[in-house]
Protein backbone atom coordinates (compact mmCIF):
# COMPACT_ATOMS: atom_id res chain seq x y z
CA UNK A 1 0.00 0.00 0.00
CA UNK A 2 1.23 3.51 -0.61
CA UNK A 3 1.81 6.01 1.51
CA UNK A 4 -0.89 8.14 -0.27
CA UNK A 5 -3.79 5.09 -0.34
CA UNK A 6 -2.91 4.65 3.26
CA UNK A 7 -3.64 8.75 3.79
CA UNK A 8 -6.70 8.49 1.63
CA UNK A 9 -7.76 5.10 3.74
CA UNK A 10 -7.46 6.64 7.28
CA UNK A 11 -9.04 9.83 5.98
CA UNK A 12 -12.19 7.77 4.92
CA UNK A 13 -12.41 5.44 8.42
CA UNK A 14 -11.96 8.72 10.27
CA UNK A 15 -14.67 10.17 8.31
CA UNK A 16 -16.74 6.95 8.68
CA UNK A 17 -16.46 7.16 12.77
CA UNK A 18 -17.31 10.43 12.91
CA UNK A 19 -20.81 10.00 10.80
CA UNK A 20 -21.10 6.71 13.11
CA UNK A 21 -20.31 8.89 16.52
CA UNK A 22 -22.83 11.22 15.43
CA UNK A 23 -26.40 9.44 14.96
CA UNK A 24 -28.28 9.46 18.15
CA UNK A 25 -31.08 7.31 19.11
CA UNK A 26 -34.85 9.08 18.65
CA UNK A 27 -35.57 11.09 21.69
CA UNK A 28 -38.63 11.63 23.58
CA UNK A 29 -38.88 14.67 21.91
CA UNK A 30 -39.52 13.45 18.77
CA UNK A 31 -42.06 10.72 19.95
CA UNK A 32 -45.50 11.00 17.89
CA UNK A 33 -48.82 9.82 18.64
CA UNK A 34 -51.70 9.72 16.72
CA UNK A 35 -54.71 11.94 18.51
CA UNK A 36 -58.18 11.68 16.88
CA UNK A 37 -60.05 14.50 16.08
CA UNK A 38 -58.13 17.37 15.77
CA UNK A 39 -57.31 17.30 11.57
CA UNK A 40 -59.30 19.01 9.51
CA UNK A 41 -60.75 18.02 6.42
CA UNK A 42 -58.27 16.12 4.19
CA UNK A 43 -55.73 16.68 6.23
CA UNK A 44 -55.61 13.46 8.43
CA UNK A 45 -52.79 11.28 8.14
CA UNK A 46 -53.46 7.69 7.02
CA UNK A 47 -56.13 5.18 8.12
CA UNK A 48 -59.18 7.90 8.90
CA UNK A 49 -61.85 5.10 9.88
CA UNK A 50 -64.77 3.75 8.19
CA UNK A 51 -65.99 5.76 4.49
CA UNK A 52 -62.26 6.86 4.36
CA UNK A 53 -59.17 5.09 3.20
CA UNK A 54 -55.95 6.90 3.92
CA UNK A 55 -54.27 10.15 4.24
CA UNK A 56 -56.51 13.04 3.20
CA UNK A 57 -59.71 11.42 3.21
CA UNK A 58 -61.61 13.19 5.63
CA UNK A 59 -65.02 14.00 4.98
CA UNK A 60 -65.19 16.99 7.55
CA UNK A 61 -63.02 19.08 9.75
CA UNK A 62 -62.33 17.28 13.81
CA UNK A 63 -63.62 14.18 12.34
CA UNK A 64 -63.41 12.36 15.29
CA UNK A 65 -62.33 8.53 13.61
CA UNK A 66 -59.83 10.56 11.89
CA UNK A 67 -56.41 10.94 13.12
CA UNK A 68 -53.07 13.29 13.18
CA UNK A 69 -49.55 12.71 14.10
CA UNK A 70 -48.63 15.50 16.89
CA UNK A 71 -46.05 15.61 19.78
CA UNK A 72 -46.73 12.71 22.30
CA UNK A 73 -48.26 14.38 25.46
CA UNK A 74 -49.58 17.41 23.47
CA UNK A 75 -53.10 15.18 22.01
CA UNK A 76 -55.70 15.96 24.66
CA UNK A 77 -54.21 19.68 25.15
CA UNK A 78 -55.38 20.40 21.76
CA UNK A 79 -58.85 22.11 21.63
CA UNK A 80 -61.10 22.10 18.61
CA UNK A 81 -64.27 23.60 18.18
CA UNK A 82 -65.80 19.85 19.28
CA UNK A 83 -64.10 19.90 22.18
CA UNK A 84 -60.49 17.73 23.10
CA UNK A 85 -58.42 15.44 20.65
CA UNK A 86 -58.52 12.09 21.52
CA UNK A 87 -56.13 9.09 22.25
CA UNK A 88 -58.65 7.16 21.01
CA UNK A 89 -60.97 6.96 18.17
CA UNK A 90 -64.39 8.40 17.92
CA UNK A 91 -67.81 7.29 16.55
CA UNK A 92 -67.43 7.95 12.40
CA UNK A 93 -69.32 11.16 11.19
CA UNK A 94 -73.17 10.74 10.43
Amino acid sequence: MTKRSATALAASLATALTLIGSVQPASAEDAKEKCYGVALKGQNDCAAGPGTTCAGTSKVDYQQNAWKLVPAGTCEAMTTPNGHGMLTQGPAPA
